[in-house]
């Protein structure tokens, strides 16, 4: 299967069975190498069934505090490119099959080397790319290499997006849609938009593909809200400072499971 097969396995599944897809974000090499090969581990084992594997870059542009001191860290302690796919072929060797999609920013992709990150990405077990600061109008040479190698494209949407950037950047992502619950960048929020559910059905109305959405999503009370509306509940400032509080990898543990469950409307 490719990525993109695989990515909409997963949502064929949750949608049979009545629920949302939960989807973890974490960023590699945070703490540590070790703890984020953990990290991954017990959400996998909490019940997630996508993964969003943030690739640390200098300029972050769309993530709040949380994760952008997560990714700052992982910087100095020399996280690369190369490091974040070996984790991930560590990963599948200890037989995580849960898809991968790699969220990172366009210079380390331009750096790299885009058809060798996509090769390389392929390899090592990834099934799909988010690019928060690549339009889709400048980003012909990396989808033309995507759709060979069957790797997902992912864009996101805002509040903010008119009906036109809707139906463009629909028909331009493969695998599902990432909608931004609120204008702005990443961080655990108190409550959820009142105008999110408005915002999801007004995307919906333009494209089949799933609609997953994240932003300031904290509990599970919050992930059970968003999938009564959406196809996917995407968490990560929350999971991130789980991480790293007294309690670790049993924090990490109780919440995955939390939002897990409310994934499943429970």
């Amino acid at each position: 299967m490719t990525g993109v097969e695989r990515i909409q396995a997963v949502f064929a599944r949750s949608r049979a069975e009545h629920r949302a897809a939960f989807m973890p974000y974490h960023a590699m090499g945070y703490p540590d190498r070790l703890q984020t090969l953990e990290i991954l581990q017990v959400l996998g084992n909490a019940g997630a069934d996508l993964f969003e594997i943030g690739i640390p870059h200098s300029d972050p542009l769309a993530d709040g505090p949380t994760i952008q001191t997560a990714t700052y860290e992982a910087l100095m302690r020399g996280t690369t490119v190369v490091d974040c796919l070996a984790m991930v072929r560590e990963l599948r060797t200890a037989g995580m099959t849960q898809p991968f999609c790699a969220m990172t920013y366009y210079n380390p992709l331009f750096a790299y080397g885009v058809q060798r990150f996509v090769d390389d990405a392929v390899a090592a077990g990834i099934d799909g790319l988010i690019v928060p600061d690549l339009p889709p109008e400048e980003a012909e040479e990396l989808e033309a290499a995507c759709r060979v190698a069957g790797l997902a494209t992912v864009y996101l949407l805002a509040p903010t997006s008119t009906l036109e950037r809707i139906q463009f950047v629909a028909s331009h992502c493969t695998g599902f849609i990432y909608l931004v619950s609120v204008t702005g960048i990443t961080g655990a929020r108190a409550e959820l938009p009142p105008d999110l559910a408005e915002f999801v059905a007004r995307v919906r109305r333009y494209t089949q593909l799933p609609l997953a959405v994240g932003f300031g999503i904290a509990t599970g009370e919050q992930a059970s809200a968003v999938a009564r509306i959406a196809d996917g509940v995407i968490v990560g400032s929350a999971l991130v400072k789980a991480a790293v509080s007294e309690e670790g990898l049993a924090r990490v543990a109780e919440l995955g499971a939390e939002l897990a469950a409310g994934a499943r409307g429970q």
